[in-house]
């Protein structure tokens, strides 16, 4: 009779739980990583053997109260870690909290964007050379968020239309933005040199990629195509145990970050400028040359125009265009 009984199913552990609910809404996988570690934080802070279902809003209000005025976490952070929370009660644990409906969100604050000038641009590039300068460069040019340059695949430049094809972007949208002619010779003889390393790659029993979503199991030979691969792939291949061969990964976006601000560094720039100053230069440039708010909105990708109107700050240069009191003063 034993021999004969159903096995006992154990039910999922509470984070796992968690996992499986964000990967069936397909967030990303940094929303993961984030929601599972302030969903921990919120059980560490209080006691690691209480489950989260004994307790309720008090509970997570204080939790949140408690990482701005003793934490000091800035409001995005706050909103992020309240975000997380009523994920886990209404997605995994099928409780509505009705005292957070008139809990107040924290106000993030509103901070003019860094700006390079386009000779502080160019100052920066000069300092950099090989893959990270292409990337710069093209984050520069493009107006790509660092993610997005790294995840590059060799499909989505289109080198005819001069047009580059942003995937999954955020808010997992779809765009398409400008590619440079000043860049169309250096990708070439750079995708020339992967091309080379994935073809080593595939007489190695490697040259596959990760691909988004099913369409490994939709598509069960694009992993190994040329045109599903990395602009820029890691250096390094590393093991893929499903496969049971090698694979690679796409450039970690830590390398192009330090080399970034050895670059600002060495450029001698005081400006705290990090990758996505870039970005904020090329909207900022567009849109001083002349190109309507509409069209640098389409090509960052924001879904509401009000986003981009951040950049409007340079159409009032100077204070808003006033004239100090002192320069009348000295007859200039």
């Amino acid at each position: 009779m034993d021999c004969l009984s159903p096995p006992v199913s154990t039910p999922p552990r509470l984070l796992d739980r968690v996992r499986q609910a964000i990967r069936t809404r397909h967030y990303s996988p940094r929303t993961e990583r984030a929601y599972v570690g302030w969903i921990k934080r919120y059980i560490f802070f209080y006691d690691a053997k209480r489950h989260p279902d004994t307790m309720g809003a008090p509970e997570v209000i204080s939790f949140l109260s408690h990482l701005a005025m003793s934490e000091r976490v800035s409001a995005s952070t706050q909103n992020q870690a309240f975000s997380a929370l009523l994920f886990l009660y209404r997605e995994v644990l099928g409780i509505e909290l009705q005292a957070l409906a008139t809990t107040p969100r924290a106000k993030p604050s509103v901070h003019v964007p860094v700006v390079l000038s386009r000779d502080e641009v160019q100052a920066v590039l000069r300092q950099m050379s090989g893959t990270p300068w292409l990337m710069a460069s093209l984050m520069y040019a493009s107006g790509l968020r660092l993610l997005e340059c790294a995840r590059l695949r060799v499909k989505d430049i289109d080198f005819h239309r001069r047009e580059i094809t942003v995937r999954d972007g955020k808010g997992r949208k779809d765009r398409r933005t400008v590619l440079p002619d000043a860049l169309t010779a250096p990708l070439h003889a750079h995708l020339e040199r992967i091309r080379a390393q994935h073809s080593v790659d595939l007489t190695r029993g490697g040259g596959s990629v990760a691909l988004p979503g099913a369409l490994e199991r939709k598509w069960p030979r694009a992993a190994w195509e040329w045109g599903w691969q990395w602009v820029f792939p890691a250096t390094r291949p590393y093991f893929e145990p499903v496969l049971r061969a090698p694979r690679r990964h796409h450039l970690h976006e830590t390398v192009l970050q330090r080399a970034f601000a050895l670059a600002v560094r060495s450029a001698g720039l005081v400006k705290r400028a990090t990758c996505h100053t870039l970005r904020h230069s090329f909207a900022t440039h567009l849109l001083e040359t002349g190109y309507d708010i509409r069209t640098v909105q389409e090509l960052l990708g924001h879904r509401d125009v009000s986003t981009t109107m951040i950049y409007t700050h340079v159409l009032k240069r100077g204070g808003f265009a006033v004239r100090s009191p002192l320069d009348f003063a000295n007859g200039t």
